[in-house]
């Protein structure tokens, strides 16, 4: 496909997407799921009007800025002192029940595909444990289901994909290291490289550029727009910086995240209403390119084993483990089914297939990016057609509860900025 019809696809789908935008967002239609079908459309399973290859530059290019800022708005959303102060649910979902959805990913993987090692297994695994709040929309934003309940999903959601990358980092090293006979060593320095100088260069960056915005602004010598403007570029010092001394520059990204929304809160404002424009662009971007290419390339290994586990790990892979998790909280049945069904599978599973399982030395790199692919399009499909449904059912159960003011389900919280999007109004209950 030539730049100039890429240019009027991409752009007919903006276009036509807003147009209507108001209406289908009071409908179980979702703008992943739009742009997911707009592109398997124009891709070679409808009118092949593209047909570039899943390691295209462009493509390439488009995942490494949107996993960057991501990683970055998400983290910046989380104030980590408040989190650990009252938000007990998502501290046990990410703490507990996260590990714990690994570990199960992992065994199911190596039963169902007896080909994989166990460090592959656990690969797989790890790509699809963070969730993507996002893909269910409703559910975080409806303001009948408790905000304790959806402020949990929206924070897990938040924080477990920059959380589980450097797991994913170190589980490809040791699945390279047991395929290479000498590689054993470069892959334990290179990992030991990524893991400490990401996280010390974007602490740095966060802190130090927080305060200086700080000051500037404070003084009179910064005006909004290029606060707004600093913060982002933050994320890319972060990044650059990194990569320069040969750590990882997504985990800078995050860790710069969590720093500045720490250190800087107050002027984060408008970094939020960045990740709400620029931001969801980038993001339904990327679902575009995930129904044109990424699911024609992957859909020729959708066998039993692939629809199976993408099945298990919407449902078993995820539920056991939340419920386990949330044990001792005197959570209602209804609470436990409606965290654990709301774990939907989406962007930071394609973008880590896309940056970095693409480019490992694992045997099994194609079959694992397919489990990925598939899971993530059922996903797209399953939790926003019951997003909106679900959030109602949720809510319902929620106002029987309202008479008994110690539920636990109903205990303040403190709610955090969610990743696109406001509270919704009641027509969406």
């Amino acid at each position: 496909m030539s730049g100039a019809l890429a240019l009027i696809v991409i752009g007919t789908c903006i276009v036509g997407y807003g147009l209507v935008s108001n209406r289908i967002e009071r409908t179980a239609i979702t703008p992943p799921m739009i742009f997911t079908l707009a592109g398997l459309v124009i891709g070679p399973l409808g009118f092949a009007l593209a047909t570039p290859e899943i390691g295209h530059a462009a493509i390439h290019t488009l995942a490494e800025v949107t996993l960057m800022l991501v990683l970055f708005t998400d983290a910046a959303r989380i104030d980590v002192r408040t989190l650990i102060r009252d938000h007990d649910m998502p501290v046990r979902l990410l703490g507990i029940g996260l590990p714990l959805t690994i570990v199960l990913g992992a065994f199911v993987a190596a039963v169902l595909f007896p080909s994989f090692s166990i460090w592959e297994a656990a690969v797989l695994s790890v790509m699809l444990a963070p969730t993507d709040a996002a893909l269910g929309h409703a559910v975080v934003s409806n303001p009948r289901v408790p905000v304790r309940v959806r402020q949990a999903l929206n924070v897990e959601s938040g924080l477990n994909d920059g959380l589980v990358l450097p797991v994913l980092l170190i589980c490809l090293a040791l699945a390279g290291a047991s395929e290479t006979a000498d590689g054993a060593v470069s892959w334990v320095r290179f990992v030991a490289l990524q893991l400490t100088v990401g996280p010390a260069v974007g602490v740095i960056v966060g802190l130090a550029g927080g305060w200086l915005v700080d000051r500037a602004v404070s003084t009179g010598w910064m005006n909004d727009v290029f606060r707004d403007l600093s913060l982002v570029g933050l994320a890319l010092l972060a990044f650059g910086v990194s990569l320069s001394l040969g750590g990882n520059g997504f985990i800078a990204a995050f860790a710069a995240g969590l720093a500045l929304g720490a250190a800087v809160r107050d002027h984060c404002q408008g970094l939020y209403e960045f990740a709400e424009a620029e931001g969801q662009l980038l993001t339904l971007l990327v679902f575009l390119v995930f129904g044109a290419v990424l699911v024609p390339e992957m859909s020729t290994l959708f066998d039993i084993r692939v629809v199976l586990y993408g099945l298990l790990s919407l449902g078993v892979v995820r539920i056991v483990p939340v419920w386990l998790s949330l044990l001792g909280l005197n959570l209602s049945w209804h609470t436990i089914a409606f965290v654990g069904w709301f774990g939907p599978r989406g962007l930071a599973s394609i973008l880590f297939g896309l940056l970095i399982v693409e480019r490992s030395a694992i045997l099994s790199t194609d079959l694992i990016f397919g489990v990925v692919v598939f899971t993530v399009l059922v996903s797209i499909v399953a939790h926003g057609l019951t997003a909106t449904p679900g959030a109602a059912w949720y809510a319902r159960h929620a106002d029987t509860m309202r008479d008994q003011p110690d539920t636990p389900e109903l205990q303040p919280t403190s709610e955090m900025p969610l990743r696109f999007g406001s509270i919704s109004s009641d027509h969406d209950a």
